[in-house]
């Protein structure tokens, strides 16, 4: 498969099936993951930024045990809807993930969704609801941004 538009991904998702959204952050992927219906996002967990291959293998492991079908990729784009090198740096990590389908096991669609001002998001929510020191918070904080981004993208899907 390759990449395809958010409003498309629905379409080419294997039946029964969930999607992981990604959010890629400095040091790690935070993960979250849509439930059967793709009606909801929830927080999955974050994996340390180690080699790709590595990183590759666990998102194997992840997709067979949640029967993933595909992924939601933040796309971290400008305020003026340009890309800069984060945004192209993201596509670059997205088209070496997508000629890995024998290390993943599967050959997943790819949508990119717009996630500007998912992390903020994320953290104000920590901020505002949640009493934990800034370590803990940013273990969490990727999967958080992750599961923002998701839903926004579980969100259009639903409307078109």
């Amino acid at each position: 498969m390759a990449v395809v538009a958010i409003k498309e991904l629905k379409a080419v998702l294997p039946p029964k099936t969930r999607i992981l959204g990604i959010d890629q952050g400095e040091k790690t992927l935070g993960l979250a993951l849509s439930n059967p219906e793709l009606t909801l996002a929830t927080p999955l967990k974050t994996l340390p930024r180690i080699k790709f291959l590595e990183n590759v293998k666990d998102l194997a492991v992840i997709c067979c045990e949640y029967n993933v079908g595909a992924f939601v990729i933040g796309l971290p784009l400008n305020m003026d809807d340009s890309e800069g090198p984060r945004a192209q740096g993201v596509r670059h990590w997205v088209m070496n993930l997508l000629k890995e389908k024998k290390a993943l096991g599967f050959e997943p669609p790819v949508a990119f969704f717009d996630e500007r001002l998912s992390t903020f998001a994320a953290e104000d929510f920590l901020s505002e609801h949640n009493r934990m020191d800034r370590k803990r918070r940013d273990a969490i904080i990727d999967a958080l941004a992750a599961a923002n981004i998701l839903q926004g993208a579980l969100d259009v899907m639903a409307r078109s």
